[in-house]
């Protein structure tokens, strides 16, 4: 194929040309990654029950051992996510993936609460870069045109993953092979994910942009049956350097960071309670429930958060990002809080669940949807990175925040547990209704003409 003007610049190449088939697949691929994403966070939620009864573990530890993912998650998408823009998006999930199969089979093997802690922290290591690295890779290997939609496909494979998980788990793993069954698939599916990636998922075109790689530009250019480029924009003097304290200090994009981060950290506290308690709330109502039915129950919520998720990409595509993302996280508020009066059946607590689940992961959308505009394609991952690491002290923090409540207020305090826990999307509402609409590659060009 004839190549492009010299000097053309290879963002503007994907932002402004039809998408095609090869791109499609790598936003398919990211979604299948989100997908295992999902699974293995939740995996140890589809397990609790197991775990609580055969080690005789109260709500409280129970919180511990499922916030350790989270913890993990939060370092991951801080370190790996700087990692991303150093060494390339592709080399970083690769890593991550092998990272994710580890942790996963070692806690299959798990015999306590605190080895079960140290192979979930490194499960969410892993986990928390993917996240950071897929991120970017949707968000660079998408015209203008098809961006939106593909963010929201993307999101969308997050709870996909725990509603196959969740099936697999309730209708299989957890009777034929008990808890543990449930991170041994998790392991094997990652290791069977690792050579799809690194025959298929090209480098993007914006990170070897940043390192004035004209021949791996143009291969991944090649890739996508993309015109060739003679050769590359001169760098912005300094600006191109993807470091923590640049998109802190620079005083365009801080507050975007900030208030991204804050506001997905809160969004996080309501968002998990229900992912990671769910199972052992409906476990524990009065008739009480078995492991297998409990599980369903956040099947089901991951139902509603797959359709949350992927009509909010249409909803935002028509009317922006920023109202319908705030409407969500109201409703989605309401939902939690109405979670906590309880319900009398098991299609109850699954209608419950799919409503909750269907606004709070549209609200997520709203946010990814947010990273991938405020940041400049420079510092796109460690951006990303960053606001999902933050965001992650929240994730983390649920779990044994609505552990300590229940300890401190009682298991039937379901009500008042749930408003609190709600209280999370309020604020991360008020949050980003402050953001600053503005793309953050044209923020940082603006600010280098200046």
């Amino acid at each position: 194929m004839a190549a492009a003007g010299g000097g053309a610049n290879p963002i503007n190449v994907i932002n402004e040309t039809p998408m095609g088939a090869r791109q499609w697949l790598v936003v398919v691929l990211m979604v299948l990654l989100n997908a295992l994403d999902g699974f293995d966070v939740l995996s140890s939620a589809f397990a609790a029950p197991g775990i609580s009864a055969e080690w005789g573990i109260d709500r409280a530890a129970l919180g511990i051992v499922l916030s350790a993912e989270l913890v993990g998650m939060g370092f991951g998408s801080v370190l790996l996510g700087g990692v991303a823009d150093k060494f390339g998006r592709k080399y970083t999930m690769v890593a991550c993936l092998v990272l994710m199969a580890i942790g996963m089979y070692l806690a299959g093997t798990a015999q306590a609460v605190t080895p079960m802690v140290a192979f979930r922290f490194l499960t969410g290591i892993g986990i928390g870069g993917m996240l950071a690295a897929t991120n970017a890779v949707t968000a660079e290997s998408t015209s203008n045109a098809g961006r939106r939609t593909a963010i929201a496909a993307y999101v969308a494979g997050y709870p996909l993953g725990a509603v196959i998980g969740g099936f697999a788990a309730s209708t299989w793993l957890l009777e034929a092979y008990g808890w543990r069954g449930v991170f041994d698939f998790g392991a094997i599916v990652t290791a069977a994910l690792l050579p799809v990636v690194i025959l298929l998922v090209p480098e993007t075109a914006a990170y070897r942009a940043s390192k004035q790689d004209l021949a791996g530009v143009n291969k991944t250019l090649k890739a996508f049956g993309k015109p060739e480029i003679g050769e590359l924009p001169p760098p912005v003097a300094d600006a191109a350097k993807p470091k923590i304290t640049d998109i802190l200090a620079n005083p365009q994009l801080r507050p975007v960071t900030l208030l991204l981060a804050f506001g997905y950290m809160f969004l996080s506290i309501t968002f998990y309670y229900i992912l990671k308690f769910a199972v052992q709330i409906v476990a524990d109502y009065p008739p009480g429930y078995s492991p297998p039915d409990a599980a369903s129950v956040l099947t089901w919520a991951n139902v509603g958060g797959m359709f949350g998720s992927f009509l909010f990409g249409f909803v935002m595509a028509r009317f922006g990002i920023r109202w319908p993302t705030v409407i969500a996280l109201a409703i989605g508020a309401g939902a939690v809080a109405a979670f906590g009066l309880g319900r009398e059946t098991l299609d109850g607590w699954q209608w419950a669940t799919i409503m909750t689940g269907f606004f709070t992961n549209a609200a997520i959308s709203g946010y990814y949807a947010a990273y991938s505009r405020g940041f400049p394609a420079y510092a796109r991952a460690t951006g990303t990175g960053f606001v999902l690491g933050v965001g992650r002290l929240g994730a983390a923090g649920s779990p044994i925040i609505a552990g300590a409540l229940f300890t401190w207020l009682g298991n039937d305090e379901l009500l008042t547990v749930s408003i609190i826990m709600a209280m999370g999307s309020v604020i991360s509402l008020i949050l980003f209704l402050m953001l600053p609409e503005r793309e953050g590659d044209e923020v940082v060009g603006a600010a280098a003409k200046n």
